[in-house]
């Protein structure tokens, strides 16, 4: 039998999957995946231009790929990528108008799924799964704070 704190890891692990499945399910008839609607809604969030490795540090997805995924998200017309003026080597990133729609059907999915699945769930019981993840993550290395929180 595992332990609470064995058990703790994979329902975090699990809870974490199935929440993004179920958003993507909502997302799904629309022909929106993760891997399009997550760096629009951070790059709308920011309400600013973003710097690409920003990006790829959020999605935890190495430079080579979101450089794939930018392109992508380029060709479509959804962002436009732009040099940093502070760094000629750095990539800046901006949401165009194309992508606001994928957004606003984003956070209302998003939305949907909160909703349902902290439904009968009290504040207090919220606040200490708050509380506990961010110890747990405090404690992790190279973890400071969630990107959109500062956003």
């Amino acid at each position: 039998m595992p332990t609470p704190q064995e058990r703790l890891g994979r329902r975090l692990q699990h809870s974490a999957r199935a929440w993004r499945r179920a958003v993507n399910a909502r997302l799904a008839p629309l022909d929106l995946t993760e891997a399009t609607w997550l760096p629009l809604l951070y790059l709308h969030r920011a309400d600013r231009p973003v710097r690409q490795v920003d990006l790829a540090e959020f999605l935890s997805l190495d430079r080579s790929s979101v450089v794939r995924l930018v392109d992508t998200l380029e060709q479509a017309g959804l962002v436009k990528r732009s040099e940093d003026p502070g760094d000629r080597r750095a990539k800046r990133l901006t949401l165009l108008p194309a992508a606001e729609p994928i957004v606003g059907m984003a956070e209302n999915a998003a939305n949907e799924v909160r909703s349902q699945v902290l439904e009968g769930i009290t504040a207090e019981d919220i606040e200490v799964v708050n509380r506990v993840l961010e110890r747990i993550l405090d404690r992790l290395p190279g973890i400071t704070d969630d990107p959109m929180d500062r956003i």
